[in-house]
């Protein structure tokens, strides 16, 4: 056994070593974007990932060979070990079984329901109750008019591929995955030197293949259906959401939600009304969200139904401080910065969150108090906080409306999981929804001085008799040049074009069109108040028991159920 523990100990370090070497190449591809970084040194970066990794297998695998019976206390055998003793104790078991189950759906036992539900309730203890937010509950079926102003209906999406004979679906990437590993692993007739190193290279960075690079590989390849071994089509984008239909005539479409928040935003102006129209409040809604995933895997962790708990965060875009900040200020959680991602440690590093805002890690208070709000609430729940680190989003894989997000992970067997997302979104969701329901989704804000501001007042009679039909879009389009100072300059630079020129260019939904003097009067004006988009800081959840793998959560103490030998 010495000598399986020596090898051991040299996949781990070969492991790790690998593990740095893909946030190096993560930060240089960043870099790139930006142009702080050569094309040279990224494919260089690359190819010692590739030999790195290569030397990560071979550790692992003489490891395993030399482990012998022992070999089933690898991350596989271990995973599986664990799920069978949660299922035998109906912590969870796979959801219809009797029929055969149906892939991505769980069923929670008595002992799977306390334990889910104590991680419930005290999430709503820690934050709703003793932050005094505002909980919701909305339906689980959305219009699709809600998530087309959100994105998702676009947006949310895999790349797929069917069987051409039977029509089965696969998730492209996940194919194309399983047939390189199957390459790679061949011992019968292994591939030659050169050959394996490609292999290797698209083993690598499958997920950041775009649709027509996936084909593309594919078919170098020969990708076949895995069932079958029929021809498989391109791959092409598949929404994650469930489809459905309202009503009995089933004239209105509406989807499964995808994510708890879009709930929250709709209701903004009627919670921002029960609050008395003050800023800052945070609302909240825990329930059901749906993914329609192409593969289901990893047990709880991607599945198609699963509990989410998300709080939206308002607040003036301007006045992001938290009253609360030194209450959490000393907390010193695992902070993985995209400084520390982007240089030569790769490491997360422990820090106290007020020495993380004084150097302006984290972008603001709000979001640095729910980070410590996040710390605190893993460590309650039994989460060991050596393996919880929060990582900052790169600027690359950052929405372009987004200031600052962090992830909250939990390193187990599967590597590091994400198990809660925070972010500073600026005002996009707010501005998205009263957009496309043209529904007033701003907050009056009383000044403690009068402050001189631009206000716009289109002429709705010329721009009727201008612009027909156009007319509401235009109208829309002006009024919106007001509120905010980036709006403000955007009118000002109007005025200025009109004054000048006696027209000026304006872009209406997407189209190019041509405001006259007489169509809009823009001034400044002296205000004792006046109307914002608020800031949102999110903060999504996942409440599952994913955390149950032992590599990232300890037995509860007092639980009977955990505790049971």
């Amino acid at each position: 056994m010495a000598l399986a523990d020596e090898l051991q100990g040299i996949a781990i370090q070969a492991q790790a070593a690998a593990a740095k070497q893909g946030d190096t190449v993560r930060s240089l591809k960043a870099s790139l974007k930006d142009g702080k970084a050569e094309k040279s040194e990224v494919e260089a970066a690359i190819q010692q990932l590739k030999n790195l990794k290569a030397e990560a297998d071979v550790a692992q695998k003489a490891y395993e060979e030399s482990a012998g019976d022992s070999a089933e206390q690898s991350k596989e055998a271990f995973r599986a070990q664990v799920a069978g003793v949660l299922e035998r104790r109906l912590f969870y078991m796979p959801s219809f079984k009797i029929y055969g189950s149906v892939a991505g759906f769980y069923d929670y036992g008595p002992p799977g329901c306390a334990v889910k539900q104590y991680i419930t309730q005290y999430w709503r203890q820690h934050f709703i109750l003793e932050e005094d937010m505002l909980q919701v509950e909305c339906p689980a079926v959305t219009p699709e008019v809600v998530l087309k102003a959100s994105g998702h209906v676009e947006r949310f999406t895999d790349f797929m591929v069917t069987d051409k004979k039977t029509g089965d679906c696969y998730r492209a990437d996940h194919l194309l995955k399983a047939h390189l590993e199957a390459l790679v692993d061949d011992k019968k007739a292994p591939l030659p030197s050169g050959e394996l190193q490609k292999a290797k290279h698209w083993l690598a960075f499958v997920d950041e293949l775009s649709a027509e690079q996936l084909g593309e590989t594919m078919t170098a390849y020969g990708v076949k259906s895995p069932d079958t071994k029929n021809d498989i089509s391109a791959p092409f984008p598949f929404n994650l959401m469930f489809k459905t239909s309202i009503g009995p005539k089933g004239d209105q479409v509406g989807y499964l939600r995808p994510e708890t928040a879009q709930g929250l935003f709709v209701n903004f102006r009627d919670l921002l009304y029960y609050n008395g129209g003050k800023l800052p409040f945070a609302a909240a809604q825990i329930g059901q969200s749906f993914r329609n995933e192409i593969s289901p895997r990893a047990g709880l962790i991607r599945v198609r139904e699963f509990t989410q708990a998300e709080i939206e965060h308002f607040c003036h875009p301007q006045h992001k401080d938290h009253p609360k900040f030194e209450t959490v200020a000393d907390e010193e959680p695992l902070l993985y910065s995209r400084e520390q991602q982007m240089g030569e440690d790769k490491q997360a590093q422990p820090m106290k969150l007020g020495e993380a805002i004084q150097k302006k890690i984290i972008s603001s208070e709000t979001l640095a108090y729910f980070i410590g709000r996040t710390f605190l609430y893993m460590k309650k729940i039994g989460m060991n906080p050596k393996r919880l680190r929060f990582r900052q989003h790169l600027q690359n894989e950052m929405a372009h409306y987004a200031t600052d997000c962090w992830d909250a992970e939990a390193e187990c067997s599967y590597g590091w999981i994400e198990c809660a997302g925070l972010s500073d979104r600026s005002a996009f969701d707010l501005k998205a929804h009263a957009a496309k329901s043209k529904q007033d989704m701003t907050a009056y804000e009383k000044y403690d001085q009068p402050r001189m501001k631009v206000v716009v007042t289109p002429n709705k009679q010329v721009l009727g008799k201008t612009f027909k039909r156009q007319a509401k879009a235009v109208q829309d389009t002006l009024e919106r040049m007001q509120g905010d100072a980036g709006a403000e300059q955007e009118a000002l630079r109007l005025q200025l074009q009109l004054d000048t020129h006696g027209s000026a260019k304006l872009e209406v939904n997407g189209e190019e069109i041509t405001v006259t003097p007489n169509m809009v009067d823009i001034k400044t004006e002296s205000r004792s108040g006046g109307y914002m988009q608020p800031a949102i800081a999110l903060l999504c959840y996942h409440l599952t028991m994913t955390a149950c793998d032992a590599h990232a959560l300890t037995f509860l103490e007092g639980c009977e159920w955990c505790n049971a030998s």
